[in-house]
């Protein structure tokens, strides 16, 4: 997995390539999101356009640092899930709990407000 970090005026945005599964992935998946909870970054935007899988593992640590953003004031958001991630939200109806963009202007025009 490689994740890239973009700011974008007050949102930051990882670009996730690969998967994200139990094992090396998740953990480096979740000390990205840990850090920049911990740096104090207000916004986050999860690029998954070049995600195809995302096991259980996965969604868990979306669904805890979600949590844990939501808990200090802060946004965390999903954007451009390939169709795959899309219906696997919707299974779980994780659609309905995160704010899911389909363009980056989107994601920034609202999450980048206070």
């Amino acid at each position: 997995m490689r994740i890239e970090r973009r700011e974008d005026g007050p949102v930051t945005v990882l670009v996730i390539e690969g998967v994200i599964k139990l094992g090396e992935s998740a953990s480096t998946f979740s000390r990205c999101l840990e850090d920049l909870l911990e740096e104090g970054v207000r916004s986050v935007v999860i690029d998954l356009a070049r995600i195809d899988y995302v096991d259980s593992t996965g969604l868990g640590e979306l669904v805890g640092y979600l949590q844990k953003y939501t808990e200090r004031g802060r946004r965390l958001g999903l954007l451009n899930p390939q169709a795959r991630i899309l219906n696997l939200l919707k299974l779980t109806q994780l659609d309905e709990t995160f704010p899911i963009f389909e363009s980056l202007e989107q994601a920034v025009g609202e999450m980048g407000g206070d």
